[in-house]
């Protein structure tokens, strides 16, 4: 990790400017030090931001079958790092090291790469409608700011569609999971992507966050993260009207009902709610469940967290590693005992770390129940392995609950009836619907309504999202 200290700007690495600051990496299940990194100044993302300027008419002028190459190249080196990059993801946030991160996390980055290449192979850049000629052109220079907990699924999902746009880009990965973000940017290198199309700085988003947003240098900005961060951003990006895509927070609920195989659905919401110790932000944090089947639902939700093996991120057996850094697991910490005091019935978990884990940012997964809609840990987002129960009578009230939320990224639908399910699906205001169980697809557009934020990503939706379209009258 001799690059951890150094910026990827222009096609090389550099050393941080005079205005750049140290900053310790922590591995959150051991909460020792992973090394140490600089988070850039003005001077450093003053660069970055004009080599990525310098280098745009000439990339964007390239044909797309040598984007095309070029991703394939990119493609290519991510498959010979991708041990290299689970073990970097699993030392900088704590996803369990054989499991979720060899297994997930960095197979989703090669997965987001495939898709991009395969999209651009069959994505009509140009079209013809009447005398109308349409084209698809890159949206320019692109901030990306994106998060930690799966850093390198959105990571992907931005410059894989960027590179087969034609755009060049910034990224600004979270301090929280720089080493990652170092590996890929060894990739971009070893796979020859021209100078300045990619460049990469660490750095706080609250401190160059803005200048990334108000450059008048940069056409648009990406970003993932939180509804605070995303109001920002758009701030930021009003005044020289920016193109600003936001994939923000959830507060997904998980209606279940009262014909569906309980066992299953609870089952299913538990592990779902506690895959990456409960820090995705579509996770199912609100399961709805029949009134009268409440207490049978909390003994098997109780059941299948107590089976769940929380531990060091690199045993061989541990499904739930730590919460990714102390100041989000003081949060999470926090908001479970808001819901103790709020008078939520806790079924199982609770404040403090699981026995046997003293050292390191680790939670206990938590149930609550009897929990009504107004509570704080039913509107706000937890981001940990907090799972609350609502008890609902009418399917009807369950859209209703599920619906009352300042989010809208995603749902969940458990239904013996599967024609049900999905006209339970149309009534939610949510940008993605799972049913019974169905997974994510890496080509369907993946983004929410209201505060989860602006636009689309992954699959054609996300080609789309990095052009901008020209109507030429012949």
């Amino acid at each position: 990790m001799e690059n951890l200290a150094r910026f990827y700007i222009n096609g090389a690495w550099v050393k941080p400017g005079d205005d750049a600051r140290e900053y310790p990496v922590i591995n959150p299940a051991t909460e020792a030090s992973e090394g140490t990194l600089y988070l850039a100044g003005k001077s450093d993302t003053d660069r970055a931001i004009q080599a990525a300027r310098d280098a745009f008419d000439d990339f964007a002028a390239t044909p797309v079958e040598e984007r095309l190459a070029l991703l394939e190249k990119i493609l290519a080196a991510y498959k010979r790092r991708l041990d290299d990059m689970a073990d970097a993801i699993s030392r900088e946030m704590g996803a369990p090291r054989h499991g979720l991160a060899a297994k997930v996390q960095a197979p989703t980055g090669l997965g987001h790469l495939a898709t991009a290449l395969e999209v651009a192979r069959n994505f009509e850049f140009e079209t013809n409608t009447g005398k109308t000629l349409i084209r698809h052109e890159p949206a320019g220079v692109v901030s990306m700011i994106t998060p930690w907990n799966w850093p390198m699924n959105q990571v992907t999902c931005k410059v894989g569609p960027a590179i087969a746009a034609g755009c060049t880009m910034i990224l600004k990965p979270s301090e929280f999971a720089p080493l990652s973000a170092c590996v890929f940017a060894e990739i971009m290198d070893e796979a020859g992507v021209p100078a300045g199309v990619f460049n990469m700085i660490y750095g706080d988003g609250a401190e160059i966050g803005p200048m990334l947003s108000s450059d008048p240098r940069v056409d648009m900005v990406s970003l993932t993260g939180s509804t605070r961060a995303g109001a920002s951003v758009s701030r930021e990006a009003a005044d020289s009207f920016k193109k600003v895509s936001l994939e923000l927070g959830g507060k997904s609920a998980n209606i279940l009902t009262p014909d569906c195989d309980l066992e299953k659905a609870v089952t299913h919401g538990v592990m779902s709610m506690m895959t990456n110790t409960g820090q995705s932000c579509n996770a199912p944090s609100r399961m709805l469940v029949p009134a009268d089947k409440l207490a049978q639902a909390e003994e098997i939700a109780a059941k299948v967290c107590a089976s769940i093996k929380v531990g060091p991120s690199a045993e061989k057996d541990t499904q739930m590693g730590p919460i990714a850094n102390a100041r989000q697991f003081e949060r999470v910490q926090t908001l479970i005992q808001r819901g103790i005091d709020e008078g939520a019935k806790l079924v199982c978990g609770g404040p403090g770390k699981p026995e046997g884990l003293e050292q390191g940012y680790f939670a206990r997964p938590t149930v609550f129940s009897e929990v009504n809609n107004q509570m704080t840990i039913a509107r706000e987002e937890i981001f940990g392995p907090v799972l609350t129960m609502l008890p609902y009578n009418t399917i009807d009230e369950a859209v209703a609950i599920a619906n009352d939320s300042d989010y809208g990224l995603s749902g969940y639908v458990y239904a013996t009836d599967k024609d049900e399910a999905a006209a339970i699906a149309r009534r939610l205001r949510t940008g993605m619907v799972h049913l019974n169980g169905a997974q994510l697809d890496l080509n369907a557009p993946f983004g929410g309504y209201k505060h989860s934020g602006v636009g689309r990503e992954w699959g054609s939706h996300g080609l789309e999202e990095f052009t901008e379209v020209k109507s030429i009258m012949l």
